[in-house]
This record gives C-alpha cells, sequence and structure tokens, in this order.
C-alpha cells in the first residue's frame, strides 16, 4: 500500500485496479483545513492524464510495473521491433507505444520498455544520447548573440534547436526527456 502523502513524479498506483503514474504532484497546505495533494497523474493503459487532489492519508494499491532493458532491431514502417537480450525473442510494438522515445534511439541501441501484467505499455530511452546532425543551416559568422539557436535534424530525423555553431556532421548530446541540446559530444 502507498500513501498519496508518498506521491513523487514515477510512482505507480491502482485506483479500482486501474494502473496509474505519477506525472507531477504538489503538497498544499492551505492556512485554513487540511492539507491535500494535488496530483496530476496518467492512465498506464489509455495514456489519459487526469488531475485530482488527494488526502494525504489515502491509501492506494502499488501496480507492480516490470521493466526490461531491450534492444531495438528495426521499424518495418508498421511496427517497431525490439529484441529480449537475455532470451533473444523479439518484441513488435506500435508507433503510438514508442513515439516519444524512438526518435532518440538508432538501430541495435537499447531502451527500457516497462509492462504491466504482461503487456508494454511505454518504451523510454536512455537519458542522454550522442547523435549526429545531418542537415543545420550554417551559422552567420559575426552573429555572436547569447542563446541564438537554429533547428538541426538529427540522424534518428528527431529535430532539436542548437546554437548557432553546430554545423553538419557535429556529434551532439541530446537530453531525451526534454529533447534539448547539452552539449556537442567528443
Amino acid at each position: 500500500m502507498i500513501s498519496a502523502g508518498d506521491f513523487r513524479k514515477g510512482v505507480t498506483f491502482q485506483i479500482d485496479g486501474k494502473p496509474y503514474v505519477v506525472v507531477d504532484f504538489q503538497h498544499v497546505k492551505p492556512g485554513k483545513g487540511a492539507a491535500f495533494v494535488r496530483t496530476k497523474y496518467r492512465d498506464i493503459l489509455s495514456g489519459a492524464i487526469r488531475e485530482k487532489a488527494f488526502n494525504p492519508n489515502d491509501k492506494f494499491e502499488k501496480a507492480q510495473i516490470d521493466t526490461k532493458e531491450m534492444q531495438y532491431l528495426y521499424s518495418d514502417g508498421e511496427m517497431y521491433y525490439f529484441m529480449d537480450k537475455e532470451t533473444y525473442e523479439q518484441l513488435p510494438l506500435t508507433e503510438d507505444l514508442v513515439k516519444d522515445a524512438i526518435k532518440y534511439v538508432l538501430e541495435n541501441n537499447d531502451v527500457v520498455i516497462k509492462f504491466y501484467n504482461g503487456e508494454a505499455f511505454i518504451v523510454e530511452a536512455p537519458n542522454f544520447v550522442d547523435l549526429k546532425v545531418v542537415q543545420t543551416e550554417p551559422g552567420v559568422k559575426g552573429d555572436t548573440a547569447t542563446n541564438v539557436t537554429k533547428p538541426a535534424t538529427l540522424e534518428t530525423g528527431a529535430i532539436v534547436q542548437v546554437p548557432i555553431f553546430i554545423n553538419e556532421g557535429d556529434v551532439i548530446q541530446i537530453d531525451t526527456r526534454s529533447g534539448e541540446y547539452l552539449s556537442r559530444s567528443k
């Protein structure tokens, strides 16, 4: 059992047998009245996001989530195929399950796949990845204003904002959680 007072981002719980994950939370202690936990949570199976205020003493059953590191193999245009590195079994997944992570993952890279009752519900890319810039406008010499960015297309097809000194062929590090440029890679 888990209480609403213990909610943190990523915590999984069940309401009426349905699994949810905490997306955002805020412990609120008003001057008048009882404290509560304002929570934004996502239905693991449907992806729907809800908001609700819970009493910090409310108790919930913990949702059992299994995670497995798998290798991304390829896409045939409709399905994305992943391989279990221990059993070598292949797992085909639809685009809606992989759309957030796949834009930062190259073939043969490892990802984390989360399962609820044996069904995959989300694919997570590594937090930081190094990818090559395949298309971007050249920086203008003399344009030295701070924080000037331009769009760059990466080898996976993702488009991110990068500083003007980044050129085609550069390998850059990306934070996959926010989609932001971090640095040039060595």
